[in-house]
């Protein structure tokens, strides 16, 4: 007889194993618990400490970046008895392509970040790939290649910071190493910008920090960055080195926008988009060739470069150093002195430090902050002899919405921007945002590779056969 329930008393099956149980993940640590404990005290400490080294490291190492470009291309020059620097001395680009490719190939790691591929902040390097990061990037900026220091600075801070940790207490976990290299970048970055507050901007934005682990980073480098600054003026007082600014003194009283104003701004951005987009591609597009033989195509890269910086003094009869490096110290100079140029010249100007940077960017290591700067104010200064436009917020308008289209950083662009000009900058702000805003928004439409630009071939849409009308049909 079978059982009601329908199991049979002499089944050998065993019985249903039970399901497993699935443990629910751990709930993330409590950001205010984090904040009372004592481990978080003894980062703060670290963190302090951390600010003196990696300043003075910093402040050595833009210093002695300064001192190499003066000798390379000023001192050297003149020993060897010449008056001056001639035309064609920018051929020791071609020595940096070199020596940054014998870098990049045998040194561990990648000497730094790709900067084709924009700005990037994420993870320190290991303590072995510090000398190909400061090594790559020092011959790059000393002797004149289109890129900036300040993605170095940020790899050699967190670098820093992150073996710092590992000195202090091997077994760390790692939320302290991220933390501690995060302040190190910190302290870093503020020596070159002049603030802790941009530097910090910079950082958050670019890495997506966000929600309550934003605190917990923020603080131990702020503390970082203010301890650094602190140091970076002692050392300028000991040295007479001289400081890193970015605000650009003796400008022209700008008052307040206008309506014309405002629709140039929108112009800016379009405009902006368009040369950005064009550099970024551009390097991409020289990046895929660096890859396949970076022995053979980085030294070309600085031969074209040097190319470039000949044949825009041999045009203009202006400076190479307008062409060379990365503009940071060309720009103020640019603004200043704008009624100089002719609109023709500075059209040359966007052309030759365009291409310059896009094809820096394939090949090179640094960052890309400072040539997208001067490239704008560049596009301002020529906009200025618009009607209706004033030579202040287009300078502002052109270097917010160009480092924004470099950067995709739309709100550390709007400070760059408006810091720059500092004794303008409230007035210049509301227009920057409206040129920033539409370079953010037209930068996401645009192609983002190369690949991008080849049309998908057209898919022929196949013929419908005619129909046969019934009485047709039927005939036959």
């Amino acid at each position: 007889m079978s059982d009601p329930t329908g199991d049979s008393p002499t089944d050998p099956s065993p019985p249903s194993a039970a399901a497993p149980v699935t443990e629910a993940p751990a709930a993330p640590p409590d950001p205010t618990e984090l904040l009372k404990s004592k481990s978080y005290l003894q980062l703060l400490v670290l963190a302090a400490v951390i600010g003196v080294p990696v300043s003075a490291v910093a402040y050595g190492y833009l210093a002695l970046v300064s001192k190499l470009q003066h000798w390379v291309f000023q001192s050297l020059p003149q020993g060897l008895g010449f008056h001056g620097t001639p035309v064609w001395w920018p051929g020791p680009i071609l020595l940096a392509g070199v020596l940054v490719s014998l870098t990049i190939t045998y040194f561990p790691g990648n000497s730094g970040h790709e900067p084709a591929l924009g700005f990037q902040t994420g993870g320190a390097p290991l303590p072995i790939e510090l000398p190909g990061v400061i090594l790559a990037s020092l011959v790059t900026l000393s002797l004149g290649v289109v890129l900036g220091p300040e993605a170095p600075l940020i790899a050699i801070g967190g670098g820093l910071g992150a073996l710092a940790v590992k000195l202090a207490a091997k077994d760390a976990p790692p939320m302290a190493a991220t933390v501690m290299a995060a302040a190190g970048s910190f302290a870093a970055i503020s020596t070159l910008l002049g603030s802790p507050i941009l530097g910090a901007f910079l950082l958050m934005e670019a890495a997506g920090l966000g929600g309550p682990i934003l605190g917990l980073v923020l603080v131990p480098g702020l503390l970082a960055a203010g301890v650094g600054t602190l140091i970076f003026i002692g050392l300028d007082n000991l040295t007479g080195l001289g400081t890193f600014s970015l605000a650009i003194p003796g400008l022209p009283v700008f008052s307040h926008p206008t309506v014309a104003l405002l629709l140039w701004a929108v112009a800016m951005g379009v405009v902006a988009t368009l040369i950005g987009t064009a550099i970024h591609l551009g390097g991409l597009a020289a990046q895929s060739l660096v890859l396949k033989h970076r022995l053979v195509w980085t030294p070309v890269a600085g031969l074209a470069v040097a190319g470039v910086v000949i044949a825009f003094v041999e045009i203009t009869g202006k400076g190479a150093q307008n062409i060379l490096f990365s503009g940071q110290d060309a720009l103020p100079g640019l603004v200043l002195q704008a009624s100089t140029w002719t609109v023709g010249a500075l059209v040359v100007l966007i052309i030759a430090k365009s291409i310059a940077y896009s094809v820096s960017l394939s090949a090179f290591r640094g960052g890309p902050i400072f040539p997208a700067m001067f490239v704008g104010g560049a596009i301002g200064a020529a906009a200025a002899h618009l009607p209706g436009m004033v030579l202040v917020p287009a300078v502002a308008m052109g270097i917010g919405a160009t480092t924004t289209v470099m950067l995709r950083l739309p709100l550390t662009s709007t400070l760059l921007a408006v810091l720059l000009f500092a004794s303008d900058g409230l007035s210049v702000t509301p227009l920057v945002i409206v040129a920033v805003v539409v370079a953010y928004v037209l930068t996401a439409r645009m192609p983002q590779k190369p690949s991008d630009l080849r049309r998908a071939p057209a898919t022929a849409v196949p013929t419908p056969a005619p129909s046969v009308p019934p009485a047709a049909a039927g005939a036959g």
